[in-house]
Protein backbone atom coordinates (compact mmCIF):
# COMPACT_ATOMS: atom_id res chain seq x y z
CA UNK A 1 0.00 0.00 0.00
CA UNK A 2 1.15 3.57 -0.54
CA UNK A 3 2.41 5.41 2.40
CA UNK A 4 0.02 8.22 3.25
CA UNK A 5 -0.59 8.64 -0.41
CA UNK A 6 -4.28 9.60 -1.63
CA UNK A 7 -5.94 9.50 -5.12
CA UNK A 8 -5.88 13.01 -6.63
CA UNK A 9 -9.48 14.93 -6.71
CA UNK A 10 -9.99 15.60 -9.90
CA UNK A 11 -12.22 18.66 -8.62
CA UNK A 12 -8.65 19.84 -7.06
CA UNK A 13 -6.71 19.47 -10.61
CA UNK A 14 -7.05 22.52 -11.79
CA UNK A 15 -7.48 23.12 -16.43
CA UNK A 16 -4.30 25.15 -17.92
CA UNK A 17 -5.84 27.35 -20.88
CA UNK A 18 -4.09 26.42 -24.11
CA UNK A 19 -3.84 22.10 -22.99
CA UNK A 20 -6.40 19.80 -23.78
CA UNK A 21 -6.06 15.83 -22.75
CA UNK A 22 -7.51 13.12 -24.19
CA UNK A 23 -6.80 8.64 -23.64
CA UNK A 24 -7.65 5.57 -24.34
CA UNK A 25 -7.40 2.07 -24.06
CA UNK A 26 -5.34 1.04 -26.85
CA UNK A 27 -4.49 -2.06 -25.72
CA UNK A 28 -0.44 -1.62 -26.15
CA UNK A 29 0.37 -4.03 -23.83
CA UNK A 30 -2.78 -5.16 -21.43
CA UNK A 31 -6.36 -4.92 -22.58
CA UNK A 32 -9.06 -2.73 -20.40
CA UNK A 33 -7.16 -0.21 -19.51
CA UNK A 34 -5.60 3.60 -19.96
CA UNK A 35 -2.26 2.91 -21.95
CA UNK A 36 -2.44 5.67 -24.80
CA UNK A 37 -2.67 9.48 -23.99
CA UNK A 38 -2.68 13.02 -26.57
CA UNK A 39 -1.82 16.25 -25.68
CA UNK A 40 -3.11 19.03 -27.87
CA UNK A 41 -1.04 22.32 -27.14
CA UNK A 42 -2.38 25.57 -28.31
CA UNK A 43 -0.16 27.72 -31.19
CA UNK A 44 2.58 29.34 -29.18
CA UNK A 45 3.15 27.02 -26.39
CA UNK A 46 6.97 26.99 -25.10
CA UNK A 47 8.39 23.41 -23.60
CA UNK A 48 11.26 22.53 -22.38
CA UNK A 49 12.46 19.11 -20.82
CA UNK A 50 14.90 17.07 -19.32
CA UNK A 51 15.90 13.83 -20.12
CA UNK A 52 17.41 10.67 -18.59
CA UNK A 53 21.28 10.16 -17.97
CA UNK A 54 21.40 6.46 -18.60
CA UNK A 55 23.67 6.20 -22.07
CA UNK A 56 21.06 3.11 -23.34
CA UNK A 57 18.21 5.79 -23.40
CA UNK A 58 14.90 5.12 -24.66
CA UNK A 59 14.00 5.61 -28.38
CA UNK A 60 11.30 8.44 -27.65
CA UNK A 61 13.83 10.30 -25.23
CA UNK A 62 16.24 10.39 -28.56
CA UNK A 63 13.63 11.44 -30.69
CA UNK A 64 12.50 13.95 -28.29
CA UNK A 65 15.92 15.46 -27.62
CA UNK A 66 16.00 15.87 -31.82
CA UNK A 67 12.24 17.50 -31.77
CA UNK A 68 13.08 19.77 -29.30
CA UNK A 69 16.59 20.68 -30.41
CA UNK A 70 15.80 20.91 -33.90
CA UNK A 71 12.11 21.01 -35.03
CA UNK A 72 9.80 23.68 -35.13
CA UNK A 73 7.20 24.85 -32.22
CA UNK A 74 5.64 21.74 -30.10
CA UNK A 75 1.93 21.36 -30.45
CA UNK A 76 1.40 17.66 -29.20
CA UNK A 77 2.39 15.02 -26.75
CA UNK A 78 2.07 10.97 -27.34
CA UNK A 79 2.15 9.32 -24.62
CA UNK A 80 1.97 5.45 -23.88
CA UNK A 81 2.45 2.77 -21.31
CA UNK A 82 2.98 -1.05 -20.76
CA UNK A 83 5.93 -0.44 -23.79
CA UNK A 84 9.31 1.83 -22.98
CA UNK A 85 10.45 0.79 -26.54
CA UNK A 86 13.87 0.93 -24.93
CA UNK A 87 17.03 -1.11 -26.16
CA UNK A 88 15.31 -1.55 -29.27
CA UNK A 89 17.56 -0.30 -32.23
CA UNK A 90 16.87 1.30 -35.07
CA UNK A 91 14.03 -0.37 -35.48
CA UNK A 92 12.46 1.21 -32.18
CA UNK A 93 13.67 4.76 -33.81
CA UNK A 94 11.51 4.36 -36.88
CA UNK A 95 8.49 3.10 -34.61
CA UNK A 96 8.85 6.12 -32.29
CA UNK A 97 8.74 8.64 -35.65
CA UNK A 98 6.24 6.48 -37.16
CA UNK A 99 3.94 7.30 -34.28
CA UNK A 100 4.85 10.61 -34.55
CA UNK A 101 4.20 11.23 -37.97
CA UNK A 102 0.75 9.39 -37.35
CA UNK A 103 -0.19 11.68 -35.00
CA UNK A 104 0.72 14.91 -36.97
CA UNK A 105 -1.27 13.26 -39.90
CA UNK A 106 -4.45 13.53 -38.06
CA UNK A 107 -3.72 17.35 -36.07
CA UNK A 108 -2.23 18.67 -39.72
CA UNK A 109 0.96 18.79 -38.09
CA UNK A 110 4.60 18.50 -39.19
CA UNK A 111 6.14 15.33 -37.43
CA UNK A 112 9.33 17.09 -35.86
CA UNK A 113 5.91 19.12 -33.53
CA UNK A 114 5.24 16.23 -31.80
CA UNK A 115 6.90 14.91 -28.72
CA UNK A 116 6.57 10.98 -27.96
CA UNK A 117 7.20 9.09 -24.78
CA UNK A 118 6.91 5.80 -23.90
CA UNK A 119 6.92 3.70 -20.16
CA UNK A 120 6.87 0.11 -19.05
CA UNK A 121 8.57 -3.19 -20.67
CA UNK A 122 12.46 -2.75 -22.07
CA UNK A 123 13.37 -4.47 -25.12
CA UNK A 124 9.94 -5.26 -26.88
CA UNK A 125 8.83 -4.37 -29.75
CA UNK A 126 6.28 -1.11 -29.68
CA UNK A 127 2.71 -2.22 -31.23
CA UNK A 128 2.80 0.87 -33.44
CA UNK A 129 -0.64 -0.63 -34.99
CA UNK A 130 -2.05 -0.13 -31.90
CA UNK A 131 -1.25 2.98 -31.10
CA UNK A 132 -2.20 4.09 -34.35
CA UNK A 133 -5.35 2.81 -34.21
CA UNK A 134 -6.40 4.51 -31.01
CA UNK A 135 -5.38 7.64 -31.61
CA UNK A 136 -8.61 9.00 -33.40
CA UNK A 137 -10.47 8.08 -29.97
CA UNK A 138 -7.79 10.27 -27.79
CA UNK A 139 -8.02 13.13 -30.04
CA UNK A 140 -11.75 12.98 -29.89
CA UNK A 141 -11.83 12.61 -26.05
CA UNK A 142 -9.46 15.31 -25.37
CA UNK A 143 -11.11 18.21 -22.78
CA UNK A 144 -8.86 20.44 -20.40
CA UNK A 145 -10.10 18.91 -17.27
CA UNK A 146 -9.13 15.37 -18.08
CA UNK A 147 -6.14 15.46 -15.96
CA UNK A 148 -6.79 12.45 -13.76
CA UNK A 149 -7.24 10.43 -16.88
CA UNK A 150 -4.07 11.48 -18.08
CA UNK A 151 -2.03 10.32 -14.70
CA UNK A 152 -4.01 7.21 -14.65
CA UNK A 153 -2.97 6.56 -18.23
CA UNK A 154 0.83 6.89 -17.59
CA UNK A 155 0.61 4.40 -14.80
CA UNK A 156 2.72 1.10 -14.94
CA UNK A 157 3.12 -0.37 -11.52
CA UNK A 158 2.14 2.94 -9.75
CA UNK A 159 -0.83 1.67 -7.21
CA UNK A 160 -2.64 4.92 -7.28
CA UNK A 161 -2.08 8.06 -10.40
CA UNK A 162 -0.02 11.45 -8.93
CA UNK A 163 -1.13 14.49 -9.51
CA UNK A 164 -1.50 18.53 -8.15
CA UNK A 165 -2.13 22.03 -9.12
CA UNK A 166 -0.95 25.05 -8.10
CA UNK A 167 -2.20 28.67 -8.67
CA UNK A 168 -0.25 31.83 -7.56
CA UNK A 169 -1.32 35.39 -8.51
CA UNK A 170 1.30 37.73 -11.29
CA UNK A 171 0.86 41.13 -12.23
CA UNK A 172 -2.68 40.75 -11.40
CA UNK A 173 -3.67 37.71 -12.77
CA UNK A 174 -4.00 34.37 -11.54
CA UNK A 175 -2.04 31.85 -12.88
CA UNK A 176 -1.83 28.15 -13.19
CA UNK A 177 0.30 25.27 -12.82
CA UNK A 178 -1.04 21.21 -13.17
CA UNK A 179 1.04 18.58 -13.53
CA UNK A 180 1.13 14.55 -13.45
CA UNK A 181 3.85 11.91 -12.66
CA UNK A 182 4.10 8.12 -12.95
CA UNK A 183 6.64 5.60 -11.14
CA UNK A 184 7.29 3.22 -8.55
CA UNK A 185 9.94 1.84 -9.32
CA UNK A 186 13.47 1.62 -11.01
CA UNK A 187 13.78 5.23 -9.84
CA UNK A 188 17.03 6.63 -8.90
CA UNK A 189 16.59 9.75 -11.57
CA UNK A 190 19.72 11.34 -12.72
CA UNK A 191 17.48 13.98 -14.38
CA UNK A 192 13.71 13.90 -13.19
CA UNK A 193 11.93 11.05 -13.31
CA UNK A 194 10.26 7.82 -14.79
CA UNK A 195 7.62 10.78 -16.36
CA UNK A 196 6.54 14.07 -15.41
CA UNK A 197 4.68 16.91 -17.41
CA UNK A 198 3.78 20.26 -15.72
CA UNK A 199 1.96 22.41 -17.59
CA UNK A 200 1.29 25.88 -17.04
CA UNK A 201 -0.37 29.42 -18.65
CA UNK A 202 2.12 31.50 -17.49
CA UNK A 203 3.40 34.14 -19.97
CA UNK A 204 7.28 33.86 -19.63
CA UNK A 205 9.94 34.36 -22.43
CA UNK A 206 10.53 30.67 -23.94
CA UNK A 207 14.28 31.33 -23.18
CA UNK A 208 13.65 30.84 -19.38
CA UNK A 209 12.06 27.57 -19.68
CA UNK A 210 15.25 24.95 -20.06
CA UNK A 211 16.42 27.02 -16.53
CA UNK A 212 12.94 26.45 -14.76
CA UNK A 213 12.68 22.94 -15.73
CA UNK A 214 16.44 21.82 -14.98
CA UNK A 215 15.99 24.02 -11.52
CA UNK A 216 12.44 22.42 -10.64
CA UNK A 217 14.37 18.45 -11.40
CA UNK A 218 17.06 19.60 -9.23
CA UNK A 219 14.73 20.12 -6.55
CA UNK A 220 12.39 17.33 -6.52
CA UNK A 221 12.73 14.76 -8.67
CA UNK A 222 16.77 14.48 -8.53
CA UNK A 223 16.14 14.08 -4.84
CA UNK A 224 14.01 10.87 -4.32
CA UNK A 225 15.63 6.77 -4.77
CA UNK A 226 13.06 4.08 -4.55
CA UNK A 227 15.70 1.33 -5.86
CA UNK A 228 19.01 3.38 -7.06
CA UNK A 229 18.25 1.99 -10.73
CA UNK A 230 17.84 4.89 -13.22
CA UNK A 231 15.22 4.29 -15.70
CA UNK A 232 15.93 4.07 -19.48
CA UNK A 233 12.86 6.79 -20.93
CA UNK A 234 13.03 9.38 -17.54
CA UNK A 235 11.32 12.39 -18.97
CA UNK A 236 10.01 15.71 -17.17
CA UNK A 237 8.52 17.97 -19.64
CA UNK A 238 7.53 21.87 -18.78
CA UNK A 239 4.88 23.71 -20.80
CA UNK A 240 3.92 27.02 -21.19
CA UNK A 241 0.84 28.38 -22.71
CA UNK A 242 1.92 32.14 -21.89
CA UNK A 243 -2.40 32.70 -22.02
CA UNK A 244 -3.13 33.84 -18.27
CA UNK A 245 -3.00 37.11 -19.50
CA UNK A 246 -0.18 39.09 -17.38
CA UNK A 247 3.51 40.84 -18.71
CA UNK A 248 5.89 38.38 -19.66
CA UNK A 249 8.09 36.95 -17.51
CA UNK A 250 11.90 37.98 -19.13
CA UNK A 251 14.64 37.33 -16.41
CA UNK A 252 14.76 34.78 -13.57
CA UNK A 253 15.83 37.49 -11.32
CA UNK A 254 12.46 39.11 -11.09
CA UNK A 255 9.59 39.37 -8.26
CA UNK A 256 7.48 37.72 -10.96
CA UNK A 257 9.73 34.86 -11.68
CA UNK A 258 10.62 34.13 -8.13
CA UNK A 259 6.44 33.84 -7.97
CA UNK A 260 6.69 31.20 -10.43
CA UNK A 261 9.83 29.16 -9.83
CA UNK A 262 8.06 28.75 -6.25
CA UNK A 263 4.91 27.31 -7.29
CA UNK A 264 6.70 25.20 -9.42
CA UNK A 265 9.42 23.88 -7.38
CA UNK A 266 6.06 23.24 -4.99
CA UNK A 267 4.54 21.43 -7.47
CA UNK A 268 7.66 18.90 -8.32
CA UNK A 269 8.48 17.90 -4.77
CA UNK A 270 4.56 17.40 -4.64
CA UNK A 271 4.75 14.68 -7.45
CA UNK A 272 8.34 13.50 -7.00
CA UNK A 273 7.41 12.82 -3.29
CA UNK A 274 4.43 11.04 -4.26
CA UNK A 275 6.81 8.32 -6.58
CA UNK A 276 8.58 7.40 -3.18
CA UNK A 277 5.30 7.27 -1.01
CA UNK A 278 3.76 4.98 -3.99
CA UNK A 279 7.34 2.54 -4.01
CA UNK A 280 7.16 -0.54 -4.77
CA UNK A 281 6.03 -2.51 -1.76
CA UNK A 282 6.89 0.72 0.08
CA UNK A 283 5.25 0.87 3.90
CA UNK A 284 7.82 3.69 5.31
CA UNK A 285 8.54 7.16 3.30
CA UNK A 286 11.89 8.04 4.70
CA UNK A 287 13.69 11.84 4.20
CA UNK A 288 17.53 11.74 4.77
CA UNK A 289 18.82 14.76 6.05
CA UNK A 290 22.76 15.35 5.87
CA UNK A 291 24.21 18.68 7.25
CA UNK A 292 27.60 20.07 7.48
CA UNK A 293 29.06 19.29 4.17
CA UNK A 294 31.54 21.34 3.10
CA UNK A 295 29.65 21.77 0.04
CA UNK A 296 25.94 21.01 -1.39
CA UNK A 297 27.74 17.90 -3.77
CA UNK A 298 29.15 16.12 -0.68
CA UNK A 299 26.15 16.34 1.30
CA UNK A 300 23.94 14.99 -1.43
CA UNK A 301 26.71 12.17 -2.06
CA UNK A 302 26.48 11.05 1.59
CA UNK A 303 22.42 11.29 1.47
CA UNK A 304 22.35 9.11 -1.51
CA UNK A 305 24.61 6.93 0.22
CA UNK A 306 22.19 6.38 3.05
CA UNK A 307 18.98 6.20 0.65
CA UNK A 308 20.39 3.71 -1.98
CA UNK A 309 21.85 1.17 0.79
CA UNK A 310 19.79 -2.05 0.85
CA UNK A 311 20.92 -2.77 4.25
CA UNK A 312 19.77 0.42 5.81
CA UNK A 313 16.20 0.03 4.01
CA UNK A 314 15.05 -3.46 5.25
CA UNK A 315 16.31 -2.49 8.59
CA UNK A 316 13.01 0.56 8.30
CA UNK A 317 10.93 -2.25 6.63
CA UNK A 318 11.67 -4.34 9.86
CA UNK A 319 11.50 -1.31 12.02
CA UNK A 320 14.74 -2.70 13.39
CA UNK A 321 17.56 0.00 14.77
CA UNK A 322 20.23 -1.59 13.70
CA UNK A 323 21.80 1.84 12.88
CA UNK A 324 25.66 1.12 12.23
CA UNK A 325 24.36 0.49 8.62
CA UNK A 326 23.50 4.27 8.21
CA UNK A 327 27.07 4.81 9.75
CA UNK A 328 28.74 2.22 7.46
CA UNK A 329 27.02 3.78 3.89
CA UNK A 330 28.09 7.41 5.25
CA UNK A 331 31.95 5.95 6.15
CA UNK A 332 31.58 4.68 2.23
CA UNK A 333 29.69 7.25 0.66
CA UNK A 334 33.24 8.41 -0.88
CA UNK A 335 34.29 11.39 1.20
CA UNK A 336 38.02 10.50 1.40
CA UNK A 337 38.60 12.92 4.21
CA UNK A 338 35.93 12.33 6.46
CA UNK A 339 36.27 12.58 10.09
CA UNK A 340 34.29 10.06 11.84
CA UNK A 341 35.22 11.46 15.47
CA UNK A 342 32.77 14.52 14.11
CA UNK A 343 29.90 12.87 12.71
CA UNK A 344 26.11 13.09 14.59
CA UNK A 345 23.50 11.22 13.70
CA UNK A 346 19.52 11.62 14.90
CA UNK A 347 16.47 9.53 14.30
CA UNK A 348 12.92 11.54 14.64
CA UNK A 349 13.86 13.19 17.31
CA UNK A 350 16.02 10.28 19.07
CA UNK A 351 19.85 10.96 19.31
CA UNK A 352 21.63 8.45 18.45
CA UNK A 353 25.28 9.19 18.01
CA UNK A 354 27.52 12.34 19.34
CA UNK A 355 31.16 12.55 17.65
CA UNK A 356 30.90 9.20 16.17
CA UNK A 357 29.76 7.02 18.93
CA UNK A 358 26.67 5.89 20.36
CA UNK A 359 25.16 8.35 23.12
CA UNK A 360 26.19 6.62 26.53
CA UNK A 361 22.09 7.53 27.12
CA UNK A 362 20.69 6.24 24.02
CA UNK A 363 17.76 3.92 24.50
CA UNK A 364 17.08 1.33 21.22
CA UNK A 365 13.41 1.05 22.20
CA UNK A 366 13.08 4.88 21.46
CA UNK A 367 14.69 4.34 17.93
CA UNK A 368 12.53 1.57 17.05
CA UNK A 369 9.93 3.42 17.74
CA UNK A 370 10.81 5.94 15.74
CA UNK A 371 11.35 3.63 12.95
CA UNK A 372 7.76 2.48 13.26
CA UNK A 373 6.19 5.87 11.87
CA UNK A 374 5.04 6.00 8.60
CA UNK A 375 6.99 8.46 7.67
CA UNK A 376 10.72 8.80 9.46
CA UNK A 377 13.53 11.40 9.19
CA UNK A 378 17.29 10.31 9.14
CA UNK A 379 19.71 13.37 10.16
CA UNK A 380 23.44 13.10 9.98
CA UNK A 381 25.86 16.03 10.90
CA UNK A 382 28.90 15.68 9.69
CA UNK A 383 30.33 18.85 11.01
CA UNK A 384 32.55 19.84 8.31
CA UNK A 385 30.97 22.92 6.70
CA UNK A 386 27.43 24.87 5.84
CA UNK A 387 26.06 22.62 3.15
CA UNK A 388 22.68 20.42 3.90
CA UNK A 389 20.83 18.51 1.55
CA UNK A 390 17.84 16.11 1.40
CA UNK A 391 17.01 13.10 -0.38
CA UNK A 392 14.11 11.14 0.18
CA UNK A 393 13.38 7.37 -0.27
CA UNK A 394 11.43 4.30 1.27
CA UNK A 395 12.24 0.99 2.63
CA UNK A 396 12.25 -2.35 1.07
CA UNK A 397 10.17 -5.08 1.56
CA UNK A 398 9.34 -8.66 0.58
CA UNK A 399 6.36 -7.09 -2.04
CA UNK A 400 9.24 -5.13 -4.20
CA UNK A 401 10.85 -8.48 -4.88
CA UNK A 402 7.84 -9.94 -5.63
CA UNK A 403 6.51 -7.07 -7.87
CA UNK A 404 10.19 -6.98 -10.13
CA UNK A 405 9.64 -11.08 -10.36
CA UNK A 406 6.23 -10.77 -11.62
CA UNK A 407 6.41 -7.39 -14.00
CA UNK A 408 6.85 -9.26 -17.06
CA UNK A 409 4.03 -11.66 -16.06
Amino acid sequence: MPVQLHSPDPAQLLPVAGVRIGTTQAGVRKANRRDLSVWLLAPGTSVAGVFTQNRFCAAPVQVCREHLQHGPEVRALLINTGNANAGTGADGLARARRTCAALADQLGLAEQQVLPFSTGVIMETLPVERIEAGLRAAIDAARPDAWLEAAQAIMTTDTLPKAASRQVTIGGKAVTLTGIAKGAGMIRPNMATMLGFVATDACVAPSLLPALVKEAADASFNRITVDGDTSTNDSFLLMATHQAGHARIDALDSVEAALLRDALKSLAVELAQAIVRDGEGATKFITVQVDGGRDAAESRQVAYAIAHSPLVKTAFFASDPNLGRILAAVGYAGIPDLDQSLIDMDLGDVAVVREGGRLANYVEAEAAQAMAASDVRVRVHLNRGAASETVWTCDFSEDYVRINADYRS
